[in-house]
């Protein structure tokens, strides 16, 4: 079975700008499913559960794609272990909420979540996530928790689960200014920059290809202290 990760820089689902490449979840989500009805678990840890982004995902992936959607709620309510565990086996993918990164991991680490998930992908399901979502997985984030916390004014660099290696930055439409800053200020010789609506997907573990909804992804290369952008 092979391991897939599909890493979403932003978008709105509600307003459908990243629907090209949530078609083409669903389309692997129903493969995996097989003869039965595929089944979506969304997880909106980063935005503390804010129920409104889960019935956009469920007017998504239902009303459009005919996927069974559910969500696995931490914020404030009582699910058990044994709840966590039957939700996430039965998923075909798992969608993982944009927010504050930072937040998701210690709720996740706090739960136990984070070896669920990981052994999730290890068996086959697929995950995917968008903004704090899609960055989580990486050896590094380049995420803005502080920002959102009023902790600081910056973006900041964080480990992350370490699940894909390298660095990851989204929303770079937004942050090319400050992401360049950041490579060159720390050395970094290779990010992956993933703008608004659009997504990169990997393959056991492996970069295999991008995806858009209008948007675009690069590669960014530190060369000698000189940042070169290439279009994956």
């Amino acid at each position: 079975m092979e391991k897939r990760i599909i890493a979403i820089g932003g978008g709105d689902m509600k307003e459908k700008t990243t629907l090209k490449i949530d078609e083409y979840i669903a389309r692997l989500a129903k493969v995996h499913a097989g003869d039965k009805r595929a089944y979506g678990l969304y997880i909106g840890t980063a935005s503390h559960d804010f129920m409104p982004a889960f019935n956009t995902f469920r007017k998504t992936y239902t009303s459009v794609f005919d996927i069974k959607a559910d969500c696995l709620l931490l914020e404030n309510v009582e699910t058990s272990d044994e709840r966590i565990d039957e939700k996430i086996a039965k998923a075909d993918f798992i969608y993982v909420s944009g927010g504050d990164t930072l937040y998701m991991l210690k709720k996740w680490k706090e739960r136990g979540l984070i070896d669920k998930l990981i052994s999730a992908y290890e068996r086959g399901v697929i995950i995917t996530g968008r903004s704090a979502g899609a960055i989580c997985w990486f050896e590094t984030m380049y995420t803005d928790s502080e920002i959102l916390n009023g902790d600081s004014n910056e973006y900041k660099l964080y480990n992350g689960l370490g699940v894909l290696k390298g660095v990851c930055s989204p929303h770079f439409n937004l942050r090319e200014e400050d992401l360049t800053k950041a490579i060159i200020d720390n050395n970094l010789s290779e990010v992956y920059a993933i703008e608004d609506n659009s997504a990169i997907e990997f393959v056991n573990g492996e970069f295999s290809k991008s995806l858009s909804s209008g948007g675009q992804s690069y590669i960014i290369c530190n060369i000698n202290g000189q940042v070169h952008k290439k279009i994956l």
